[in-house]
């Protein structure tokens, strides 16, 4: 096991920089520049002749993305934002917490529902039961996220309103309620500029981490109802393609000879369809959902915007259209990253779910 995640990482490293210098390059060679974006109509060219040469843009690429690649491997460093003025890690230890609380949301409901719904679809297939979960996954794969995301605020913000159903339409936190960071409420001292400082901001960030260990139950529980709406409407899409794919592949195994002999054995059919049908039924479904969870921290842009949530999605989008390249490639890099370290725990996950699968 040891030596295939090491061969893994290895391996994985030379994907990193060609997903890196593409989007390197790719960020130079798209029309405009970020000191005319910042600036706008102030932007002349001694000014924006001299912002390049301070910040290397002169150089060829090649030369940039030498630079840029020892700015992370030796000083550890992403750089810093040309419109923001600021370090990317900052930016990335105030607004990545977010984008992860909303993808892990957003994936436990479609996980947990699309997992039902495939097993009640294909234990009932081709029944009216079967015919309804069918289109009501195709429903949710079709609406798109920024339709049902206002969709749901109108139902829930406004006609709900004044109903114990009544949830937040945008924003993480009602910012009335207090929410101190842990390190506050624990009185720790420490450096501020520190790896040790930079690591307690990242995990401050994590609301429904930091509400729980200070036991603010009052912040935490304000905190689920905002995230409800978001989640559900980035969550609609990958809940249908698991179920969709949960109900193909139980279907699969449910027709195999093992499964015949287990209910000829007089197994309670309850036993048969979850301990014998879906555990064997789940490589497929771990790989989706993998790739989907992949896909939601890449940054969920529309609902990001549509509730008001400051994450890494929108942020990533405004740096586009500001062409602040440093934040574009230091998320990127995130991102990538994240997508290579998913994808190995899914490998890894193969051989717990089917003993017959050997990692070497």
């Amino acid at each position: 096991m040891g030596q295939y995640i090491a061969r893994r990482a290895v391996l994985a490293i030379p994907v990193l920089i060609g997903i890196l210098f593409v989007t390197f390059a790719l960020a130079r060679l798209i029309p405009g520049d970020p000191c005319r974006a910042v600036l706008g109509e102030k932007a002349t060219d001694e000014i924006c002749d001299a912002f390049f040469k301070r910040v290397g843009l002169d150089q060829p690429i090649p030369v940039q993305f030498g630079i840029y690649l020892r700015q992370i491997v030796v000083e550890r460093d992403l750089g810093e934002s040309f419109r923001y003025g600021r370090p990317v890690m900052d930016i990335v230890v105030e607004r990545l917490p977010l984008t992860i609380e909303l993808a892990f949301s957003a994936m436990l409901f479609a996980t947990f529902l699309g997992i039902i719904f495939g097993v009640i679809s294909a234990y009932w297939h081709n029944s009216s039961i079967d015919v309804a979960t069918m289109v009501g996954a195709n429903l949710g794969v079709s609406v798109p996220v920024f339709v049902l995301g206002l969709v749901l605020q109108y139902i829930f913000a406004l006609l709900l309103r004044d109903t114990f159903l009544a949830l937040p339409p945008s924003g993480r936190i009602n910012p009335v309620i207090p929410n101190p960071p842990f390190y506050e409420v624990w009185g720790m001292q420490f450096e501020d500029g520190t790896s040790w400082a930079t690591f307690l901001h990242f995990l401050s960030n994590f609301v429904f981490f930091n509400t729980l260990v200070t036991l603010n139950f009052k912040a935490f529980w304000d905190a689920v109802q905002h995230m409800i709406l978001p989640a559900v409407a980035v969550g609609t899409i990958p809940l249908a393609i698991i179920a969709r794919i949960t109900r193909s592949s139980l279907l699969e195994v449910l027709s195999l000879d093992y499964i015949r002999t287990a209910r000829a054995k007089g197994l309670a059919e309850i036993g048969v369809v979850f301990r014998h049908g879906l555990n064997n039924a789940l490589l497929p479904v771990v790989t989706i959902v993998g790739l989907q969870l992949g896909y939601l921290l890449a940054g969920a842009i529309l609902t990001e915007t549509i509730f008001n949530l400051t994450g890494l999605g929108k942020t990533l989008f405004d740096a586009i259209t500001s062409r602040d390249y440093i934040i574009v490639q230091g998320f990127t890099l995130i991102v990538a990253v994240s997508f290579v370290f998913i994808n190995l725990l899914v490998d890894i996950s193969y051989a717990f779910l089917d003993p017959r699968i050997r990692l070497s």
